[in-house]
């Protein structure tokens, strides 16, 4: 960041006590101004890593397979390098276990198939399976079953090789294309991630092609002399039982399908697949829609250097992370509007004007990434008018409703040189989550009512959440949102407001659909309810207040463990102590009324007194642990600027640093005559 505009540089000179006055008493006092330098070190460090554009991003890690699928691509594709192989190689080697498995997740369990994918990676690299890491990875995944107990994905991608036979996976026919948005098991009846994902494997699965094998994988299999085995079949009156069987039935279709409609499908699906290419190549900006969208194409008889072909492969290299050690490793997707919204509405609560020249240049640069054009959204909605945000740098297709709240969020506490452009801007934005409401009053990610429960249980729907229902995260998002716009007494956001309240947990708690876990549903939650007007003495905000303390950690700060999605009894706001997550306790206590400026509450000060104590000279916090959600349990995501933003948004609200304009003067955007 060598580079940056010196109006940048000059906001190192500010200083929280600028706009702050220290609280005057004693131990009180001193623990501010412990917290005030604590927040000047954190904007400081925060305002050194925004990009002469006027964007922020972290680094999105994830795990280990992105790194083994990437390989097994250019396998596949015969693009593979050494230099590319030793680099990815390392960094495989690097996150393995000391019991020889990889989990995905700091300080997670072992997994089978990220284990048996990271295995074969390495092998592909030239480890020598009776080398001690390799023996004890292998004599994992015997002892877990095998490959024939790893996930449906796992065993396509080995498929490709032969290492699996394609009859023994579920069968993805093409035709599923042709299924009116009626009916029930359509393309879009399964989230976004999942629809961009199935298309491709659809015309995989039909060409079921083959790769010579580089060596066997016999050391994989619980049996060798039958690898692979035949699986009982659930009970006929389950769900799990019909689809099973319809899967039989599939497989005999395969076998008897009209070659002409089979072409047609398969014709109907490539194009379904190229008209969604986004700008820099990718596909819905993120990895497994991109690569299982190349091979298909590839299988359609793309050529490398196709453009479609060229630009996809290119898009990898900038998902590609390069270490100082000469390791590589693959984002899944990255987050610059998501990270730019975090740290504007960070900054603003940390006290820096809000006119401040970063701040403008990073509203210039989201109303830049504003999306105008429909998406698959319009297919539930038809009539609405576009206007949103995506999480990446390209992804016009799925402008996605959370993200589109946290930039009006964003918007809104910044004084922009033009505000009939920003008002212009908010207008649509508010408009379109409006638009996006679920008819429980709720909101999803990227849908509208995408609730349906079968998706799930198709037999190659094994990888992770398929739809995308309203989740408590989002729909609080949005309930902010409106409250800052002014829209607080609006009925729709009434009824938000009566979701959240209708879901939350019995013990007090809300679940975390995109964040770990119920610690981030409560931090999402309680600012929405009483910025929406809910009284912070609500039982439901006490209720939510208690349990936060009761989960608050004996060092002070919170934390939560990624098996709570799995295990919530034992590990529901259970967890080592991070950064992120002792600020989103903060920031719902806070928003409740504890602290310094309402009731006294030694949680408050403790959580404070941990951010302040682990936070490193540069200015931001160690956290290694994964703190964001992809697929609940399935897919965790360590967002490297979460460890960041969110303590700066805490201490700056607990400093009473967060200057909203629109909120003091009582102004809201000229939205009304839309309503």
């Amino acid at each position: 960041m060598g580079d940056r505009p010196p109006a940048l540089l000059e906001a190192g000179r500010w200083r929280p006590e600028d706009a702050d006055p220290p609280r005057p008493g004693g131990e009180a006092d001193r623990a501010a101004a412990d917290a005030r330098d604590a927040l000047a070190r954190a904007t400081t460090h925060l305002l050194a890593l925004q990009s002469p554009e006027g964007w922020w991003k972290g680094d999105l890690e994830t795990n280990v397979t992105m790194d083994a699928e990437d390989l097994l691509l250019r396998q596949f594709l015969g693009i593979r390098t050494e230099e590319q192989t030793k680099a990815s190689a390392e960094w495989i080697r690097s996150q393995q276990r000391e019991d020889g498995t990889w989990s995905t997740f700091h300080g997670g369990p072992p997994e089978l198939s990220t284990t048996v994918e990271a295995y074969v990676a390495l092998k592909l690299a030239g480890d020598d399976p009776n080398a001690p890491h390799m023996l004890a990875a292998a004599r994992y995944v015997r002892s877990a079953g095998g490959i024939a107990a790893a996930r449906v994905f796992t065993r396509i991608w080995l498929a490709l090789f032969g290492w699996w036979p394609w009859e023994r996976l579920p069968e993805m026919p093409p035709e599923i294309i042709f299924l009116p948005k009626w009916l029930p098991l359509n393309i879009y009846a399964f989230g976004c991630w999942a629809r961009q994902t199935i298309v491709p494997l659809t015309i995989v699965s039909a060409h079921r092609p083959v790769r010579p094998a580089p060596f066997a994988l016999t050391e994989l299999h619980t049996d060798p002399d039958h690898p692979f085995p035949d699986r009982p079949l659930a009970p006929a009156t389950t769900w799990d039982g019909l689809f099973e069987r319809l899967d039989k039935v599939l497989h005999a279709y395969r076998r008897r399908a009209l070659r002409p409609l089979r072409r047609h499908a398969i014709a109907q699906a490539r194009r379904w697949i190229v008209e969604r290419q986004e700008a820099d190549g990718c596909w819905g900006g993120i990895q497994p829609p991109a690569v299982y969208s190349l091979i298909a194409l590839h299988l359609e008889g793309y050529e490398l250097e196709h453009p479609v072909m060229r630009a996809g492969l290119a898009s990898f290299d900038r998902f590609t992370v390069h270490t100082e050690d000469g390791r590589r490793w693959l984002e899944a997707c990255q987050s610059p509007v998501w990270d730019t919204c975090l740290a504007t509405i960070a900054l603003v609560d940390a006290g820096v004007p809000a006119d401040h020249p970063a701040l403008v240049s990073a509203v210039d640069w989201m109303l830049g990434e504003e999306i105008r054009k429909r998406g698959d959204w319009a297919v539930r909605r038809p009539s609405l008018d576009p206007g949103g945000w995506a999480f990446e740098f390209e992804n016009d297709t799925y402008p996605d409703i959370d993200d589109t709240a946290e930039v009006v969020l964003a918007l809104c506490r910044v004084a922009h040189p033009d505000p009939e452009k920003v008002g212009g801007a908010v207008d649509r934005g508010v408009l379109w989550n409006l638009g996006m409401q679920s008819k429980n009053g709720a909101w999803g990610a990227f849908d509208v009512d995408n609730t349906s429960t079968l998706p799930n249980k198709l037999p190659f729907c094994d990888f992770g959440e398929v739809v995308d229902p309203p989740s408590a995260d989002v729909t609080a998002h949005v309930v902010e949102m409106l409250a800052e716009v002014g829209w607080a007494g609006d009925p729709r956001t009434k009824r938000g407001v009566e979701w959240l309240l209708r879901n939350q947990e019995a013990d007090g708690s809300w679940f975390g659909r995109w964040g770990t876990n119920y610690i981030y549903g409560t931090g999402s939650v309680l600012p929405a309810l009483v910025a929406a007007g809910v009284p912070d003495e609500h039982p439901a905000i006490r209720q939510a207040v208690r349990w936060l303390e009761d989960r608050q950690n004996g060092d002070g700060g919170w934390g939560e463990d990624m098996r709570s999605y799995d295990d919530p009894a034992h590990w529901a706001g259970r967890g080592e102590s991070t950064a992120s997550q002792t600020a989103w306790a903060l920031m719902a206590l806070l928003a409740a009324g504890e602290g310094p400026d309402g009731r006294a509450n030694p949680a408050v000060e403790r959580g404070v007194d941990w951010l302040v104590r682990t936070q490193l000279p540069e200015g931001t916090w160690d956290e290694p642990q994964f703190t964001g959600t992809g697929f609940p349990w399935d897919f965790s995501i360590n967002y490297h600027l979460y460890r960041l933003v969110f303590p700066v948004t805490a201490l700056g609200r607990y400093l009473g640093g967060r200057r909203t304009a629109g909120r003091e003067s009582g102004a809201a955007p000229a939205i009304g005559a839309a309503r």
